[in-house]
């Protein structure tokens, strides 16, 4: 049990964290003219992400202890996908938040881990959840949150390459 609390402090700390600094950045974004498309899954994503983490760790709190194998690579594929995703966040600064809002004109950012990938903010959140699905031993919630969250996603990445498309510079 020590570990589920333990998991969950990691994935929920964290998650206050970054609500805080979207908040802040959404606020500074929408100063400077920022734009939020009207077809975006974030309502659907501000409840199914924390929900994800709260059905796993349930699953695994009623399972009892996960293998040591899994526990050792869930916390090795979390680590790693924290890392990804703030080098993502560090990369883009006060661009980042949980909602897609873009500033017309602004330049797109090609540094850090986007030199790499096109989304890799995304990257990270998949390896949260994969990372916690096997921390906690949750051979059920683990691979629907997985599933479903990846169908968020790809929405999710439609909707921020149109908005991306419409807003950015052509020398972006």
């Amino acid at each position: 049990m020590l570990t589920k609390a333990f998991v969950a402090g990691a994935v929920f700390l964290p998650m206050i964290f970054e609500a805080l600094r979207s908040g802040r950045n959404e606020s500074l974004l929408r100063a400077r003219g920022g734009i939020e498309p009207d077809d975006d899954v974030y309502p659907l994503m501000r409840i199914a992400y924390p929900s994800a983490f709260v059905a796993m760790i349930a699953e695994g709190g009623a399972r009892g202890a996960s293998p040591t194998t899994w526990l050792v690579a869930g916390a090795i594929v979390f680590v790693f996908a924290k890392a990804i995703k703030y080098w993502a966040i560090a990369a883009l600064g006060e661009r980042w938040t949980f909602r897609v809002i873009v500033v017309p004109g602004a330049p797109l950012v090609r540094t850090g881990p986007y030199r790499f990938l096109r989304h890799p903010n995304y990257v990270g959140v998949m390896g949260e959840i994969v990372g916690v699905a096997l921390l906690t031993g949750a051979i059920v919630a683990g691979p629907i949150a997985t599933i479903v969250f990846a169908a968020l996603l790809v929405k999710r990445i439609a909707v921020e390459e149109r908005a991306l498309t419409k807003t950015l510079t052509a020398d972006s």
